[in-house]
Parts: structure tokens; sequence; C-alpha cells
């Protein structure tokens, strides 16, 4: 006789109401930036100071004054002085302008005899310049609050000189019940979200343990051993059991105190499509990451959902667009071959071929 039972499926809308209130967002805490890849800002990044704080060269040329060459031609080539007498000086890209400088022209465009040289070639003030706060302003948002930094942002920022960040990373447990596989993909995308992930060794220790959050995968059936829903019950509350997503009906949803747990089926596909809606969500709760939008395609072929239930479906890129790979249940070949997957909310009857849609990806 099965331990546990699913008296009824919980509408999505009504699952995700619980997760928001459910899942505050986490403290802020002060990192490196060096170690913010992936994590979600909880306050604006902004430039201390104007950057540079003096203009460089943005080439390897000769600094010059604009206004000594303004005539300057290949028939008509203009004298100039070698440093350190004011004219002409060498510069590296990213080397400070001499004071007298406001141009920087190409090495060919200079020929030096002895400690004379000849411009052949004009220059405007600015050219070759990097100039005082072209990097950045004083004080300017460079990134906002609720943004996941990126590589590109961790090496820009470090190039105006910034050195650390404020951010929310909440403390994941994740627990696999019998279920490793699904469980090191579902800690992969929780790591993606910005969150810490902690492995723990079985529901006790996990409910035991200082998280902000508890995903577990596995045993939520019906099955003779299924008993991780009747264990969260023991320990505190559930607020549902088995939810009106397809794949992921049994899925479930509780909360030791006030810290939300996320109960996924083992079964891959149904494990990865929970995630998707209802585990995003809770990540996006604790660290105050915004709903972002989906990558917009066309439907090539049609996809035909039941209403009442909220669906999550594996999309392949072709010529035409992109089609749908599963339904219900997805292969393994399906999961492999998608390029990523759309949502069909619970009211829709599916989508005819043309449809323009968002597409997601996996983690």
């Amino acid at each position: 006789m099965p331990g546990q039972r699913i008296s009824g499926l919980t509408p999505i809308a009504d699952v995700l109401a619980r997760v928001a209130a459910l899942a505050r967002p986490v403290a802020p805490r002060e990192i490196a930036l060096a170690d913010a890849h992936g994590r979600v800002l909880a306050a604006p990044v902004r430039a201390a100071a104007a950057w540079p704080p003096a203009p460089l060269a943005l080439t390897d040329g000769w600094a010059v004054p604009a206004d000594a060459v303004a005539d300057a031609g290949p028939y008509a080539p203009m004298p100039l002085s070698i440093a350190p007498t004011p004219g002409a000086t060498w510069v590296n890209a990213g080397d400070a302008l001499p004071r007298d400088a406001d141009a920087v022209l190409p090495a060919d465009a200079v020929t030096v005899t002895g400690n004379s040289a000849e411009a052949h070639a004009s220059a405007t003030a600015g050219d070759g310049v990097l100039a005082t706060g072209a990097d950045a302003a004083a004080e300017q948002v460079l990134r906002q609050a609720g943004e996941t930094m990126r590589a590109t942002d961790i090496a820009a920022l470090q190039a105006v000189g910034i050195a650390r960040v404020t951010v929310r990373a909440p403390r994941v447990g994740i627990v696999s019940i019998g279920a490793d596989q699904a469980a090191r993909m579902i800690a992969r995308g929780v790591a993606m979200q910005g969150a810490d992930v902690a492995f723990m060794q079985g529901l006790q220790q996990a409910f035991a343990e200082e998280a902000d959050a508890i995903v577990a995968i596995g045993g939520t059936g019906e099955g003779r051993h299924d008993d991780a829903v009747t264990r969260l019950a023991q320990a505190g509350t559930v607020d549902c059991h088995g939810l009106g997503l397809s794949p992921g009906e049994t899925a479930a949803l509780g909360a030791i105190g006030t810290r939300p747990v996320l109960l996924l089926p083992a079964r891959l596909d149904a494990a990865l499509a929970a995630f998707l809606v209802v585990g995003d969500a809770l990540l996006r709760g604790l660290t105050g990451a915004p709903i972002s939008d989906g990558m917009p395609v066309t439907l090539s072929r049609k996809i035909v959902s039941t209403v009442g239930f909220a669906e999550v479906v594996p999309m392949r890129r072709v010529a035409e667009g992109v089609e749908p790979l599963a339904s219900g249940y997805w292969p393994m070949h399906a999961i492999a071959r998608a390029d990523g997957w759309v949502y069909v909310a619970p009211e829709s009857e599916g989508y005819a071929a043309g449809a323009r849609l968002e597409m997601r990806a996996f983690p």
C-alpha cells in the first residue's frame, strides 16, 4: 500500500502564489568582484569616480598637440620636436597622455630623424584618445540591483576600479533521494541562478541544517517506498502535493518554519520541468532577480495541450523556427536534442503553427 497519496492537483497559479509568499529575498552581503560571477546584485554598482581619471592613449603611437599637426599631410609635413621637449611623445595603448598632448598619431604618421620629427598626417583633438570619464562617469550606475553578474560585467567593472559588490546569494540544500542524476542537474540549475549549493545527506540533515531553502529530488510519488512528502509533513508543513503541471505532477511544496522546501520527482523530465517553473520562481524570490524574457521564436508545428494543465514543452530549432519534441513524458533523446523549452499556460489549448512564443534555455 502506498504511504502517501496525492488527493488533487493544485493549479500552478496557486503554487506560484505560495512560492511568492514563502521565498523572500535573503539578506545582502558584500563579496569580492572576482567571486561575483553568476550572483544576483542586491544593490546597484556605481562608479566611484570618473574613469579614466585622466586622458589615456587608445592606441600605440605618437602623442601630439593636435593644433601642431592640423595642416600636416603627405606633401606638407609638419616639423615636431621629440620629448622631453613638447611636441611628439611615443605612447603605448593605456598610457597617460603628456600634459601638452591631446591626440595620438599612428606610428607611420611620424618620421623621426635624430632629435627631430615630421608629421605626415593631421589630427584633431581627441583622435586616438580615451577621454577622462569615457569609460564611466562618477556615480554612474553600471549594473542594476536584480541583475545577474556575467563574466563580461566582472571584466568591465574591474577595468574601472571596482573591487567589491553587494549580492544576494541564498544557501540552498540539495538532497538526492535515490535520484542522483536528477539531483546533480538540479544543483547545477540552482547554482546558475546565483545560489550557494550544499549537498546534504538525507532529509533529516536538510531539515536541521541552516539553509535558506531546501530542494529534494525523489520520493514524491505514491510508490511503496516514497515518503518525502510524509516526512516533510511531520517536520514542517506541506502546502501542496500534486501540481497542475506536466510533466512534474507529483512535485510538492512546503516549509520548515519559514524556509521553503521544494520536493521534486525522481524522474528526470518531471524534476526538470517542475524546477524550471516552480524552482525558478523560488530562486528568483530568494535572490530578488526579476523574471527574464525568453528568446522570441516562431512555432513550425502546432503544440496541443490540455486545458487546466500548465505544460513545459522541449523545443528544437529547425529551418522554419522551432518544433516541439515531446509532450507529457520526455524521452531522453528529446532532452538531449532540445535547444530550449516553452511554457504553455493552463488556460491554453496549445498553439498553432506560426505562433510567436518565448523559448528559454535549459540549465
